[in-house]
Formats: C-alpha cells, structure tokens, sequence
C-alpha cells in the first residue's frame, strides 16, 4: 500500500483577502437606533470629563414589630416617595437594635437609615441614621396623615425626582442647619437612579413651626389645555395641590453616633407621651376626688341641719 499523503498537501492554501473586500463593522444598534463609533467616542469623553462626584445614596427603611396599621401605612408612603430605599422585614425594639440595625444596613449596602420604631401601639418615634460613624437623630412623630386616608385631589408620577423646600429658619441654629442636610441627603434622589424618572413634578416642603419640622408633599400642576398652553419659566400659572402624606417631626435628641453615642443637641422643650397622659389620668383622678369630697359636704350638711318636721306629712295616711 501507498503512504498517506500529509493533510497539509491534501488542504489547498486559502486565497489572501484584499483590503478592499473587508466589510466595514457594524455599526452598534441601540433603542433609538444604529450608533457610529463617532457618537461613542465622543459620549466616552463627555463621561470621562464629566467623572466627578456621584451621588450613591441609599436609604433603609425598616419599622419595629407590633406597628399599626396607620404607622405602617405612613412608613409605606415614604417607600413609595423614595426610588432609591431599599424595604427590609422588621426589626425587635430592643436595647441591641442598633447593632442589628447597623449591620442590616451594611448588608443592603446602604448610607442611610429610617427606622419607625412604636411604642405602646400609640407612640411613633422615627430615628433617621447616617452609617457607620453617624450623626443620628431621634423624632416623635405627630399629627400623622397618610395618603389612604387623606382626601386630596393632588397626584404625580411615581420616582420622580422632588424639589427640597426648606424655611429660611433652618438656618439660625446649628442643629437645624445639621438637621437640615440630613433631610436633604435622604429624601434628595440621586440623579440618573435606575429606578427614578428625570422629571421634577412635585415638591417636598420642610417647614418649622413652634420648634417642630411639618412636612408637606405637594404637586406641581401645570394647566395644559391646548388654548392656554403655558410656556416655559411661566411661574405665575403654576400652582400646587397637596398629594400627602403629612406629619411632623418633633426631635428629641442628636447623638454623634450610629443609633447612639454622645449627644450633641437635646431639646429642652420636649415632653414624652407618658407624662402627658399621666398628666391627664392625675386630672381626671382629681376630679373624681371633687365629687367626692361634694358628697360627703353635702351630707355633713345635711346631718348638721336636719329640716323641721312637716305638720301634713301624716294628713293622708288611713286610720
């Protein structure tokens, strides 16, 4: 038999490619259509020019166990309001939240936190933390209204981006203007979030009154009828409509911590739920004692003062 001939004599040589029977590169398809290398050249410069600070900001909102509804609901509305929160499952009120708490948030890889903590199924207390080395600020949450219960004809879409309104008060003292960039950093949405929309539809107003935060949430309407169609920087036919939730915020005390740590403000003008009621249960005692103390005058009176017998009491009476 014949020997096998190599498989390189077998193969015939492959013709060379000329450079002018190259086919150009696709260009790359996008949702708005084919891009050139051009336009992706020029967006890489844009970014790389543009690489500064970029806001990461992520918001914990948590709640303790054995919330009410109506709390719970409120706590609900703000997860709705904020894109960039991340929800987690309760959390025990106990002396060792704020270990567990802190290390929740490094977990989800938050720098915030909102943590609604009730008490006594009355007492709604609201901590908003920056972690891991703090400040934190403790609340009492008043006056709480939610968007179920609320009948307000205001609405807007849903991850917009808000507009931070605050009182020209926030600036007289330390702790307000503290507080105020607290407020800021987490209830301001980063720009370009994957879950927020680039619009500006509504409006977050902070205000103080009689030492207290009052929160409003408004809609920024627009009239968009085709006659009286409004044109742009047009402020004077603007107008808002409240969209809720409302409540305010009464702090209790700053701390330099995560959940704790040395306190940096305490309010002196603060009054804790319990010694109201038990204000009003010593009221009350105390007027139960006045009926009291009027019976046992009226009868000592009575006794003191006997009336004169009666010369017809025994006119009827049968023989």
């Amino acid at each position: 038999m014949g020997k096998k001939r190599k498989h390189s004599e077998s193969t015939a040589p492959a013709p060379e490619k000329k450079n002018d029977e190259t086919a150009p590169e696709r260009p790359k398809r996008t949702l708005l259509g084919w891009k050139d290398k051009s336009e992706d050249a020029e967006e890489s410069k844009l970014s790389s020019s543009s690489s500064g600070f970029r806001n990461k900001e992520k918001v914990l909102v948590t709640c303790s166990r054995r919330i009410s509804f109506r709390y719970r609901h409120l706590m609900l509305n703000m997860v709705s309001l904020l894109p960039h929160c991340k929800k987690d499952s309760k959390v025990e009120a106990k002396s060792s939240k704020g270990a567990t708490l802190n290390e929740l948030i490094e977990l989800k890889g938050s720098s915030s936190c909102m943590f609604f903590e009730c008490r006594k199924h009355k007492d709604l207390y609201l901590w908003m933390v920056k972690s891991p080395s703090g400040p934190s600020v403790k609340f009492l949450v008043n006056a709480v209204h939610t968007m179920e219960e609320l009948k307000l004809t205001g609405n807007h879409l849903k991850g917009s981006r808000p507009l931070l309104t605050f009182s020209s008060n926030f600036d007289k003292d330390a702790h307000w203007k503290l507080l105020k960039e607290m407020l800021t950093q987490i209830f301001g949405i980063p720009k370009e979030h994957r879950k927020s929309k680039p619009y500006h539809d509504h409006v977050f107003v902070f205000s103080i009154v009689d030492e207290h935060i009052w929160f409003r949430n408004y809609q920024i309407s627009v009239p968009h009828n085709e006659p009286d169609k409004i044109a742009r920087g047009g402020l004077d036919k603007m107008t808002l409509v409240e969209v809720g939730p409302r409540f305010c915020l009464n702090p209790i005390k700053i701390f330099g911590g995560s959940f704790g740590g040395p306190t940096l403000y305490e309010n002196p003008f603060y009054v804790s739920p319990n010694q109201i009621r038990a204000l009003e249960k010593r009221n009350k005692a105390g007027k139960f004692a006045k009926k009291i103390k009027a019976k046992t005058r009226r009868k000592m009176h009575e006794l003191s003062n006997p009336l004169e017998p009666d010369e017809f009491a025994d006119m009827w009476k049968d023989e």
